[in-house]
């Protein structure tokens, strides 16, 4: 039986934002800051696990890379433009099509569809990412096993998530909601990760845990990765 994955509710939260997602001081502000980090993390993850060499300019060429819960578009393109034939996957359809039209005028061949996971069906891909993303899904366990069945063997699979802590809360939702920072009712504290329970759905769909890194803010340089878990944090694993 196929699991649900999408929370119609969330879907149709983000899918209200999706005018907005490409202007940098918009709603979406936090994910245009967020980007460089987010690129950064990839990069040295995916030089180290397939032994690319650091100076590459199209490191994903040939490879297959899957985008879930793209939005509009701001880590497919930058994918796409490292050499990746990108997939953006999103829940909400008018993000799909802001995606879309964004990317025509960027002169990107990216394939963006509108539905779950679940609805890949036998697909596999080279790289699996989904930033931001499990902590709006109706089903953790299931949206993992997913990610995880979209995987072609040594394939990688990297996540972003806040971390379940008293810094998260305060962080995200009373500074960065209460002070309009981000959309009010972006994000429910009781639906955060901590990094242990992620790495033990991710093994649980049978991948091997390689790497997880914090992800921090410093209001002078903006976020940065750290070794400190406590706000938010990336994970990688790897398909067998």
């Amino acid at each position: 039986m196929t699991i649900a994955t999408i929370d119609p509710s969330e879907a149709a939260f983000f899918g209200k934002l999706a005018a907005d997602w490409w202007d940098p001081k918009g709603s979406s502000a936090m994910l245009h800051r967020l980007n460089p980090a987010r690129l950064s993390y990839l990069r040295a993850r995916i030089d180290g696990a397939w032994n690319l060499d650091s100076r590459e300019r199209y490191p994903l060429r040939g490879r297959r890379a899957l985008d879930v819960g793209c939005g509009a578009g701001l880590l497919s393109e930058p994918l796409a433009r490292l050499g990746a034939a990108v997939t953006g996957l999103d829940a909400a359809p008018e993000n799909i099509a802001a995606a879309r039209h964004h990317a025509a005028g960027q002169g990107l061949a990216i394939d963006y569809r509108a539905g779950g996971i679940e609805n890949l069906n036998s697909e596999r891909f080279d790289l699996v990412v989904s930033m931001e993303v499990i902590e709006h899904v109706a089903d953790p366990a299931a949206f993992v096993a997913g990610l995880a069945g979209a995987l072609a063997p040594g394939g990688l699979l990297i996540l972003s998530t806040p971390n379940r802590t008293p810094l998260s809360k305060l962080a995200l939702i009373t500074v960065g909601e209460g002070l309009g920072m981000v959309p009010k009712g972006t994000h429910d504290h009781d639906k955060f990760l901590t990094p242990d329970e992620l790495s033990a759905l991710v093994e649980r769909a049978g991948l091997a845990v390689l790497d997880t890194t914090g992800l921090s803010y410093d209001p002078r340089t903006g976020f940065l990765l750290s070794s400190n878990l406590a706000l938010d944090y990336f994970l990688t694993a790897q398909a067998g």
